[in-house]
């Protein structure tokens, strides 16, 4: 799942899709009706790969617990963002164990899981090749692959 490009912007509903980038701003695409905005720099955006969930340990990737997300449903739809905060805060606890429930509120989870369904439903949610391939042993090659440095000749 790759969320590089995916854009949550305040005040406006729904996800983006990062298009172009301008001098003033950038241009983003809504995933729920395609249409196109211009954003000022102005804006407070959010790109959901540098989104984090607190957990007991530190700090958990939003794309680690979407993917988890994924892999619990098959990568099919997850359950509703509209249940009550008591059927969330248990959600989130099969999918994620160790978040902090002191700093992670509902309308956290309300939001992953709005995000999650709205991804799923466009085709992005899709099991990664690093999460199908079976992890390979690194072999050390014998001889050295670099090349010897040049240097300038210099007239005397």
């Amino acid at each position: 799942m790759n969320l590089e490009k995916i854009l949550s912007i305040s005040g406006k509903p729904g996800l983006y899709v990062l298009r172009v980038q301008t001098r003033t701003g950038f241009v983003a695409e809504s995933l729920s009706d395609g249409k196109k905005i211009t954003v000022n720099l102005k804006s407070n955006v959010s790109l959901l790969s540098e989104i984090s969930i607190y957990t007991y340990d530190g700090e958990k990737p939003l794309v680690e617990i979407m993917e988890a997300i994924a892999v619990k449903h098959n990568y099919g739809p997850a359950i509703s963002h509209k249940e009550d905060n008591a059927t969330l805060l248990a959600y989130l606890k099969e999918v994620l164990p160790t978040y902090d429930e002191e700093r992670v509120y509902a309308s956290d989870v309300k939001k992953i899981l709005s995000w999650y369904n709205t991804l799923q439903a466009k085709g992005l949610v899709v099991e990664s090749a690093a999460a199908t391939e079976e992890p390979t042993e690194v072999v050390e090659a014998e001889a050295s692959t670099e090349k010897p440095k040049k240097t300038k000749k210099v007239k005397e």
